[in-house]
């Protein structure tokens, strides 16, 4: 079967691409924009991948199209779709049908840290030999591709609140049907198609009422919107985590052996059980890895043996990933693009470095970014950087008004060269550089550090 994808280089429909390859269909994709390391993974996997929309991408005919929730009516190949007849649904549809359906599903939903956490589940089944299928929103440095059947009845996925297509508007989790979910978290976020954080409680709501009832939810003690989405049912088994001394009761607890949390002592119902000594930061990674240890015992991974793995956990492309360390100026780059993900980030970082000098680049890219949803706390957010340039590339009136003109600690910019020079203007050495952004930001990571080897030359 032919298999044509709209919006392709988007992290899930990328993923589903890889797993539509694998299954054995000719799959051919569409997008704008497009930039690693969705791209070269996809290149790499013999995918043809076409810059652009238009109705010629559908000659010939494919036997389906997978139509991104970034896609809506007006753009010119869903309009060929919809004039020819031609056969399409959701990605998270197809990926219900054709994948998980009679698999065992353990599934990482969240405001934050889905991307993370998964990896880290997934980490953990391979290293115990389940060879599990999964589909990450990333690509996790400890495999090659973000996506794979595998070969077992496990599955991993990253869940995602977000809309499923422009025809159904549910959310892409309620597709999946987990038998062990986690829930990370959940604040207020992707305001182009929720009102407010009560309707996202809503849709988890929905998730949580797919779990069945042999099943599993691990949750943190302590999260109040959580707390009103499981307030309206919750018919499975639930478990808690609490890191630090947040709640006394949680059935998984963390007690810190290093403020960075770089090591720390997992406490299963106030026994000990093993220290997790890794090579990640943050106490976000902390309950990270408490939700993945608890969901792994759900499908028989000991404790011991998942913090084993977690030892060995490479992290995930974009999640604090040193891209270079030039003449002790090292370079970072971070998916992080909601105040909660900054500040926790940014904390991270600060615990490891000590006084080294951190300078934040952060570019407000998302829909929700883009409104100012979070005007009020993103400053704030950035309080562990010694400077911040926020990258105002698309001229936002918000954001040039948010930001003092007489602060010594914050700017704007709106061109990556003119970010680019602030960065290098009285530039301390050793410091550490750290790239925020959802998006490509304007290939600013290769440019930069090529600007670094040409000034230290």
């Amino acid at each position: 079967m032919h298999i044509h994808i709209l919006g392709i280089c988007g992290t899930f429909m990328g993923s589903l691409a890889v797993l539509a390859r694998e299954a054995g269909h000719k799959v051919t994709g569409s997008d704008q924009g497009v930039y690693p390391p969705m791209s070269t993974q996809l290149e790499a996997q013999g995918i043809k991948l076409m810059e652009g929309y238009c109705a010629d991408n559908l000659k010939p005919a494919p036997d389906l199209v997978l139509i991104g929730n970034a896609m809506s009516r007006g753009n010119l190949e869903v309009e060929a779709v919809l004039n020819r007849g031609i056969d399409y649904m959701s990605g998270p549809e197809w990926l219900t049908r054709e994948v998980l359906r009679k698999r065992w599903v353990l599934a990482v939903a969240g405001t934050h840290g889905k991307t993370t956490t998964t990896s880290m589940l997934l980490w953990i089944l391979e290293q115990a030999g389940f060879e599990p299928g999964y589909l990450v929103g990333g690509v996790p440095r400890d495999f090659s591709v973000s996506a794979r059947l595998g070969s077992s009845d496990f599955f991993v996925i990253e869940a995602d609140e977000y809309d499923s297509a422009f025809f159904d508007k549910r959310s892409k989790f309620v597709h999946y049907r987990p038998r062990t979910l986690i829930l990370n978290n959940l604040e207020f976020d992707h305001a182009d198609i929720f009102d407010n954080v009560e309707a996202i409680e809503r849709q988890f709501h929905h998730l949580v009422r797919t779990v069945p009832s042999n099943g599993l939810i691990v949750r943190p003690a302590r999260d109040v919107h959580l707390d009103a989405a499981l307030d309206m049912g919750c018919w499975s088994g639930l478990q808690t985590t609490s890191v630090a001394g947040e709640v006394d009761q949680a059935n998984w607890r963390a007690e810190l052996l290093a403020d960075d949390g770089s090591r720390f002592m997992v406490v299963h119902h106030d026994q000990p059980v093993a220290t997790v000594s890794w090579q990640q930061t943050g106490l976000h990674n902390v309950r990270n890895a408490l939700a993945a240890i608890a969901a792994a015992r759900h499908v028989g991974v000991t404790p011991d043996h998942a913090i084993a793995a977690l030892n060995r956990f490479s992290g995930v492309k974009r999640r604090m990933e040193l891209l270079a360390d030039v003449k002790g100026v090292r370079v970072y780059d971070d998916f992080a693009h909601h105040p909660t993900a900054i500040a926790t980030t940014l904390d991270g970082l600060r615990k490891k470095v000590g006084d080294e000098p951190i300078i934040a680049l952060i570019e407000p890219r998302s829909n929700t970014m883009q409104q100012g949803v979070h005007r009020e706390t993103l400053l704030p957010s950035s309080e562990q950087a010694d400077r911040v340039i926020w990258a105002n590339l698309s001229d936002m009136d918000w954001l040039k008004s948010l930001v003092p003109a007489d602060d010594p600690r914050h700017s704007t910019a709106t061109t990556v060269e003119g970010l680019i020079g602030q960065v290098l203007d009285d530039l301390p050495v050793p410091c550490h550089i750290v790239v925020m952004s959802n998006g490509g930001f304007g290939g600013i990571h290769g440019k930069l550090i090529a600007r670094l080897e040409q000034t230290f030359d």
